[in-house]
């Protein structure tokens, strides 16, 4: 047994909330868990884990334990961390978190100047739309729009984005192009379906010393991003999106934007991160580059 291998194991069981998630972080078989678990019990001689067949707890012994595994990794990391320094070159693996519209408009088209600077870290995209816990699916760090909510992570603001009222030429010129923000209510939208279910929309905006919410009718409604800019594209209403989700729409003449002079607000994307002084080399040079080119790149957003 690799006992220290194991002792990475026991901790991201406990941290992870099951042998199933733990397995699925450390992406092996979770019977491959399951063995190296009974294995350091047995080692040790003391019980670790009380599991049944709904529930997993810590024992006393456990949480003793998990305690010294996790002061010892550390120290292994930072052994780790000053050896990689004096050779130059950062290496490891690095597990982002993010969701899918993120990455594919605003992570991965600049991602390259990342891999071209750091050759030996490599990088692995968690994307979901869904808010994860990051300790427990094994994420090192969560890139996300919106303002943070309070928590134990660590939020470091990259950036921000502005929202675009926007229309395609077809859908325009079958309904009107509109000029004052009073006339989107004569207007049919796209509607966007998010954690609150229903199909009303609403749309706020500054027109000169007035901010202005106005109720904007929709036929057609969905719950994906793309699935949304796609119904905009394709004639079925306007549609409010995040500016770098529809730079190239734009740029190519398939939406065109309206109502330029009437302010929308601004949304902040954040890159967090656990609270730890202790984090890998490879982790810090990601979240150092994030507040740098992204940021750049969000600037003219």
């Amino acid at each position: 047994m690799d006992r220290l291998q194991a002792m990475e194991t026991f901790v991201r069981v406990i941290e992870a909330g099951s042998f199933k998630n733990a397995a699925d972080t450390m992406q092996v078989l979770p019977s491959t868990v399951t063995r190296t678990i009974k294995e350091l019990e047995s080692h040790l001689g003391v019980r670790l884990l009380n599991r049944t067949t709904r529930a997993l707890s810590v024992t006393d012994a456990g949480l003793r334990y998990y305690d010294g595994c996790k002061a010892l990794l550390r120290d292994v990391q930072l052994t780790e961390e000053m050896a990689a320094q004096h050779s130059g070159v950062l290496r490891g693996s690095i597990r982002i978190g993010t969701t899918p519209t993120l990455a594919k408009n605003f992570i991965i088209p600049v991602l390259r100047d990342f891999t071209d600077r750091y050759p030996a870290i490599d990088v692995d995209f968690h994307l979901s739309d869904a808010t994860v816990d990051i300790v427990q699916q094994g994420i090192d760090c969560v890139i996300r729009t919106g303002t943070p909510q309070p928590s134990r992570l660590v939020a470091r603001r990259i950036g921000q984005f502005h929202w675009y009222l926007c229309g395609s030429p077809d859908y325009l010129k079958r309904h009107g192009m509109p000029t004052r923000v009073a006339a989107l209510k004569k207007h049919t939208a796209v509607g966007y379906i998010g954690s609150r279910s229903g199909r009303a929309t609403s749309w706020t905006l500054r027109e000169g010393s007035q901010i202005i919410t106005v109720p904007i009718a929709s036929r057609i409604s969905v719950n994906d991003t793309d699935a949304y800019v796609a119904a905009g594209v394709a004639g079925f209403g306007l549609i409010r999106v995040a500016s770098y989700m529809v730079r190239q729409h734009i740029a190519e003449g398939r939406l065109i934007r309206l109502l330029e002079h009437a302010e929308a607000s601004t949304e902040p994307i954040s890159i967090l991160y656990p609270q730890s002084r202790h984090l890998s080399p490879a982790i810090r040079a990601f979240i150092d580059w994030c507040t740098g080119i992204i940021a750049k790149e969000a600037a003219d957003w």
